[in-house]
Protein backbone atom coordinates (compact mmCIF):
# COMPACT_ATOMS: atom_id res chain seq x y z
CA UNK A 1 0.00 0.00 0.00
CA UNK A 2 2.92 2.19 0.59
CA UNK A 3 3.91 1.94 -2.93
CA UNK A 4 0.46 2.10 -4.67
CA UNK A 5 1.40 5.59 -5.69
CA UNK A 6 -0.83 6.84 -8.73
CA UNK A 7 -0.92 10.52 -10.67
CA UNK A 8 -3.23 11.67 -8.20
CA UNK A 9 -1.28 11.59 -5.55
CA UNK A 10 2.26 12.90 -7.65
CA UNK A 11 -0.25 16.07 -8.26
CA UNK A 12 -1.35 16.30 -4.62
CA UNK A 13 2.44 16.74 -3.62
CA UNK A 14 3.10 19.05 -6.30
CA UNK A 15 0.21 21.58 -5.22
CA UNK A 16 0.94 21.10 -1.68
CA UNK A 17 5.08 22.17 -2.57
CA UNK A 18 3.85 25.15 -4.99
CA UNK A 19 1.63 26.55 -2.19
CA UNK A 20 4.31 26.04 0.30
CA UNK A 21 6.72 27.40 -1.95
CA UNK A 22 4.08 30.86 -2.51
CA UNK A 23 3.46 31.07 1.54
CA UNK A 24 7.21 31.03 1.45
CA UNK A 25 7.76 33.75 -1.05
CA UNK A 26 5.67 35.96 0.89
CA UNK A 27 6.61 35.44 4.40
CA UNK A 28 10.37 36.49 3.22
CA UNK A 29 8.85 39.48 1.31
CA UNK A 30 6.87 40.60 4.73
CA UNK A 31 9.72 39.46 7.25
CA UNK A 32 7.78 37.25 8.31
CA UNK A 33 10.05 34.37 7.34
CA UNK A 34 10.39 32.74 11.24
CA UNK A 35 7.01 32.85 12.21
CA UNK A 36 6.48 30.74 8.60
CA UNK A 37 9.16 28.16 9.79
CA UNK A 38 7.53 28.40 13.13
CA UNK A 39 4.21 27.36 11.83
CA UNK A 40 5.74 24.45 9.59
CA UNK A 41 7.50 22.99 12.84
CA UNK A 42 4.10 23.15 14.71
CA UNK A 43 2.22 21.36 11.94
CA UNK A 44 5.14 18.72 11.41
CA UNK A 45 4.49 18.13 15.38
CA UNK A 46 0.75 17.90 15.04
CA UNK A 47 1.14 15.44 12.43
CA UNK A 48 3.78 13.22 14.08
CA UNK A 49 1.22 12.93 17.60
CA UNK A 50 -1.94 12.34 15.58
CA UNK A 51 -1.20 10.39 12.71
CA UNK A 52 2.11 8.60 13.69
CA UNK A 53 2.22 8.22 17.28
CA UNK A 54 -1.99 8.62 17.42
CA UNK A 55 -1.63 10.26 20.71
CA UNK A 56 -5.21 11.19 21.68
CA UNK A 57 -5.16 13.49 24.19
CA UNK A 58 -2.14 15.30 22.96
CA UNK A 59 -3.70 14.94 19.31
CA UNK A 60 -6.98 16.26 20.30
CA UNK A 61 -5.35 19.41 22.56
CA UNK A 62 -3.31 20.24 18.89
CA UNK A 63 -6.46 19.77 17.09
CA UNK A 64 -8.05 22.47 19.01
CA UNK A 65 -5.46 24.44 18.77
CA UNK A 66 -5.01 23.41 15.03
CA UNK A 67 -8.94 24.65 14.59
CA UNK A 68 -8.57 28.21 16.57
CA UNK A 69 -4.89 28.91 14.71
CA UNK A 70 -6.48 28.91 11.37
CA UNK A 71 -8.61 31.81 12.46
CA UNK A 72 -5.92 33.41 14.15
CA UNK A 73 -3.27 32.96 10.97
CA UNK A 74 -5.82 34.58 8.88
CA UNK A 75 -5.89 37.65 11.24
CA UNK A 76 -2.66 37.73 11.70
CA UNK A 77 -1.70 37.58 7.94
CA UNK A 78 -4.47 39.01 6.64
CA UNK A 79 -1.91 41.40 4.67
CA UNK A 80 0.17 38.64 2.61
CA UNK A 81 -3.44 36.59 2.18
CA UNK A 82 -4.42 39.47 0.31
CA UNK A 83 -1.64 39.85 -1.31
CA UNK A 84 -1.40 36.31 -2.64
CA UNK A 85 -5.42 36.73 -3.61
CA UNK A 86 -4.56 39.81 -5.43
CA UNK A 87 -1.16 38.71 -7.45
CA UNK A 88 -3.48 35.19 -8.39
CA UNK A 89 -6.75 37.45 -9.35
CA UNK A 90 -3.84 39.86 -11.63
CA UNK A 91 -2.22 37.32 -13.01
CA UNK A 92 -2.05 37.65 -17.32
CA UNK A 93 -4.28 34.64 -18.27
CA UNK A 94 -7.07 35.07 -15.01
CA UNK A 95 -7.25 38.64 -15.64
CA UNK A 96 -7.52 38.27 -19.58
CA UNK A 97 -10.54 35.49 -18.59
CA UNK A 98 -11.84 37.82 -16.13
CA UNK A 99 -12.32 40.59 -18.60
CA UNK A 100 -13.41 38.03 -21.25
CA UNK A 101 -16.19 37.21 -18.78
CA UNK A 102 -17.22 40.89 -17.98
CA UNK A 103 -16.99 41.98 -21.30
CA UNK A 104 -14.85 44.76 -20.53
CA UNK A 105 -11.41 45.69 -21.98
CA UNK A 106 -8.37 46.97 -20.25
CA UNK A 107 -7.71 50.01 -20.87
CA UNK A 108 -4.06 50.20 -21.48
CA UNK A 109 -1.64 53.12 -21.15
CA UNK A 110 0.09 53.87 -24.71
CA UNK A 111 3.34 56.01 -25.86
CA UNK A 112 1.51 59.08 -25.89
CA UNK A 113 -0.08 58.59 -22.44
CA UNK A 114 3.14 57.58 -20.43
CA UNK A 115 5.52 60.42 -22.60
CA UNK A 116 4.57 63.45 -20.33
CA UNK A 117 5.13 61.32 -17.52
CA UNK A 118 8.68 59.56 -18.24
CA UNK A 119 9.72 63.14 -20.07
CA UNK A 120 9.01 64.99 -16.47
CA UNK A 121 11.06 62.56 -14.25
CA UNK A 122 13.91 62.83 -16.54
CA UNK A 123 13.42 66.78 -16.03
CA UNK A 124 13.37 66.08 -12.40
CA UNK A 125 15.93 63.51 -12.21
CA UNK A 126 18.54 66.55 -13.78
CA UNK A 127 17.22 68.81 -11.13
CA UNK A 128 17.19 66.30 -7.90
CA UNK A 129 13.69 67.12 -7.73
CA UNK A 130 12.11 64.12 -5.37
CA UNK A 131 8.80 62.70 -7.14
CA UNK A 132 6.12 59.45 -6.60
CA UNK A 133 4.26 58.94 -9.17
CA UNK A 134 1.50 55.72 -9.16
CA UNK A 135 -0.02 54.16 -12.48
CA UNK A 136 -3.34 52.27 -11.64
CA UNK A 137 -4.10 48.98 -13.56
CA UNK A 138 -6.66 46.59 -12.55
CA UNK A 139 -6.58 46.79 -8.89
CA UNK A 140 -8.38 50.24 -7.74
CA UNK A 141 -6.64 52.96 -6.09
CA UNK A 142 -9.36 54.44 -4.67
CA UNK A 143 -8.34 54.36 -0.79
CA UNK A 144 -4.92 55.45 -1.80
CA UNK A 145 -6.92 58.23 -3.74
CA UNK A 146 -9.25 59.24 -1.09
CA UNK A 147 -6.03 60.11 1.24
CA UNK A 148 -5.27 62.96 -0.87
CA UNK A 149 -6.45 66.15 -3.19
CA UNK A 150 -8.66 65.07 -6.07
CA UNK A 151 -7.48 67.13 -9.45
CA UNK A 152 -8.46 64.96 -12.03
CA UNK A 153 -6.52 66.52 -14.93
CA UNK A 154 -4.74 65.54 -18.16
CA UNK A 155 -1.47 63.65 -17.83
CA UNK A 156 1.27 67.06 -18.51
CA UNK A 157 4.68 66.83 -18.03
CA UNK A 158 4.71 70.49 -16.94
CA UNK A 159 1.55 69.64 -14.27
CA UNK A 160 3.49 66.99 -12.90
CA UNK A 161 6.78 69.49 -12.01
CA UNK A 162 4.42 71.88 -10.87
CA UNK A 163 2.66 68.83 -8.36
CA UNK A 164 6.47 67.97 -7.12
CA UNK A 165 8.06 71.53 -7.36
CA UNK A 166 9.89 71.53 -3.81
CA UNK A 167 7.74 74.61 -2.67
CA UNK A 168 4.33 73.00 -3.70
CA UNK A 169 2.25 72.05 -0.75
CA UNK A 170 1.93 68.77 -2.43
CA UNK A 171 4.71 67.30 -3.09
CA UNK A 172 6.02 64.95 -0.33
CA UNK A 173 2.75 62.70 -1.36
CA UNK A 174 2.17 60.38 -4.21
CA UNK A 175 0.62 61.43 -7.60
CA UNK A 176 -1.63 58.63 -8.83
CA UNK A 177 -2.94 58.26 -12.53
CA UNK A 178 -6.06 56.59 -13.48
CA UNK A 179 -7.62 55.79 -16.49
CA UNK A 180 -5.04 58.16 -18.26
CA UNK A 181 -5.90 61.00 -16.11
CA UNK A 182 -4.17 62.28 -12.92
CA UNK A 183 -5.93 61.19 -10.21
CA UNK A 184 -4.91 62.75 -7.33
CA UNK A 185 -1.98 64.42 -5.35
CA UNK A 186 -0.10 64.71 -2.07
CA UNK A 187 -1.60 60.87 -1.47
CA UNK A 188 -0.26 58.98 1.59
CA UNK A 189 0.75 55.11 0.57
CA UNK A 190 1.41 52.17 3.00
CA UNK A 191 4.61 51.72 3.65
CA UNK A 192 6.63 48.34 3.17
CA UNK A 193 8.62 46.67 6.05
CA UNK A 194 10.12 44.29 3.96
CA UNK A 195 14.05 43.66 5.72
CA UNK A 196 15.37 42.82 1.91
CA UNK A 197 14.76 46.43 0.97
CA UNK A 198 18.64 48.05 0.56
CA UNK A 199 18.89 50.38 3.52
CA UNK A 200 20.29 53.55 1.15
CA UNK A 201 16.79 53.52 -0.26
CA UNK A 202 14.45 56.27 1.46
CA UNK A 203 10.99 56.44 2.71
CA UNK A 204 9.50 57.25 -1.14
CA UNK A 205 10.99 53.57 -2.11
CA UNK A 206 9.53 51.71 0.83
CA UNK A 207 6.28 53.40 -0.20
CA UNK A 208 6.15 52.28 -3.45
CA UNK A 209 7.12 49.01 -2.85
CA UNK A 210 4.27 49.14 -0.47
CA UNK A 211 2.01 50.15 -2.87
CA UNK A 212 3.35 47.37 -5.49
CA UNK A 213 2.89 44.50 -2.99
CA UNK A 214 -0.77 45.63 -2.66
CA UNK A 215 -1.70 45.95 -6.31
CA UNK A 216 -0.66 45.71 -9.47
CA UNK A 217 0.59 49.28 -9.49
CA UNK A 218 3.66 50.44 -11.17
CA UNK A 219 5.48 53.38 -8.76
CA UNK A 220 8.08 55.37 -10.20
CA UNK A 221 10.46 57.10 -8.04
CA UNK A 222 12.77 59.91 -8.20
CA UNK A 223 15.18 60.13 -5.57
CA UNK A 224 15.94 63.97 -4.33
CA UNK A 225 19.50 62.94 -2.87
CA UNK A 226 20.87 61.45 -6.59
CA UNK A 227 18.13 62.07 -8.84
CA UNK A 228 17.68 58.50 -10.34
CA UNK A 229 14.61 56.95 -11.26
CA UNK A 230 13.21 53.82 -10.35
CA UNK A 231 10.23 51.50 -10.38
CA UNK A 232 8.40 49.26 -8.29
CA UNK A 233 6.27 46.71 -9.59
CA UNK A 234 5.17 43.58 -8.25
CA UNK A 235 7.14 43.76 -5.22
CA UNK A 236 10.37 44.26 -6.99
CA UNK A 237 12.79 46.87 -7.57
CA UNK A 238 14.10 47.98 -10.85
CA UNK A 239 16.25 50.80 -9.96
CA UNK A 240 18.65 53.10 -11.79
CA UNK A 241 16.08 53.34 -15.38
CA UNK A 242 16.84 55.46 -18.11
CA UNK A 243 14.34 56.75 -20.52
CA UNK A 244 13.90 53.90 -22.63
CA UNK A 245 13.85 51.28 -19.89
CA UNK A 246 11.19 53.63 -18.23
CA UNK A 247 8.95 53.92 -21.12
CA UNK A 248 9.12 49.88 -21.81
CA UNK A 249 8.45 48.83 -18.17
CA UNK A 250 5.60 51.18 -18.10
CA UNK A 251 3.82 50.20 -21.18
CA UNK A 252 4.90 46.15 -21.53
CA UNK A 253 1.61 44.24 -21.15
CA UNK A 254 0.63 43.40 -17.45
Amino acid sequence: MFFDVGIKDFIDVLLVALLLYYTYKLMKASGSIKVFTGILVFILIWLVVTQILEMKLLGSIFDTLMNVGVIALIVLFQDEIRRFLLTLGSHRHVSALAHFFSGSKKEALKHDDIMPVVMACLSMGKQKVGALIVIEHTTPLDEVVRTGEIIDATISQRLIENIFFKNSPLHDGAMVISKKRIKAAGCILPVSHDLNIPKELGLRHRAAMGISQKSDAHAIIVSEETGSISVAYRGQFYLRLNAEELESLLTKDN
